[in-house]
């Protein structure tokens, strides 16, 4: 951190027992290693905190990001689902406006399978479809 190498901590060793003294040297660097310690405690704090600050900037960013990609998911959806509902509602018009439209469309007698109508029945049905006149046939005596 200050570069400092060993000889250097030789030569501070040598003037601070001579300066301070061997009687209260041993509770002066007592004293120094606590602050040290706590200087390094909270110079790690320092760096924790810009770090998780740091990180929830971040997280801040990602979540801005992923609400606007929300939204825009969100609205294409919308637009689409709005298309979808017109193209339907068209779609609904047109078939209504055929429907309701009774001009050139004649009505037909619906369909009867014959599997589903007796065999007398047939013939007169048969008629009636294709718009001949029916006649009844003689009956005869026995």
């Amino acid at each position: 951190m200050f570069d400092i190498g060993f000889s250097e901590l030789v030569v501070i060793a040598v003037v601070a027992l001579i300066v301070i003294g061997p009687e209260r040297l041993p509770k002066v660097a007592r004293t120094v290693g606590h602050l040290l310690g706590r200087m390094q405690r909270y110079v790690n704090d320092v760096k924790a905190d810009i770090s998780r600050e740091m990180e929830f900037e971040e997280l801040r960013k990602l979540q801005a990001s992923m609400q606007d990609a929300a939204r825009s998911i969100e609205q294409s959806v919308n637009t689409e689902v709005g298309t979808a509902k017109d193209a339907l509602n068209d779609i609904t018009t047109s078939a209504n406006q055929v429907v309701s439209e009774p001009a050139g469309v004649t009505q037909t007698a619906p369909f009867v399978a014959a599997s589903e109508t007796p065999a007398s029945a047939a013939a007169p049905v048969a008629q009636l479809e294709l718009g001949l006149e029916t006649t009844s046939a003689p009956t005869q005596k026995p």
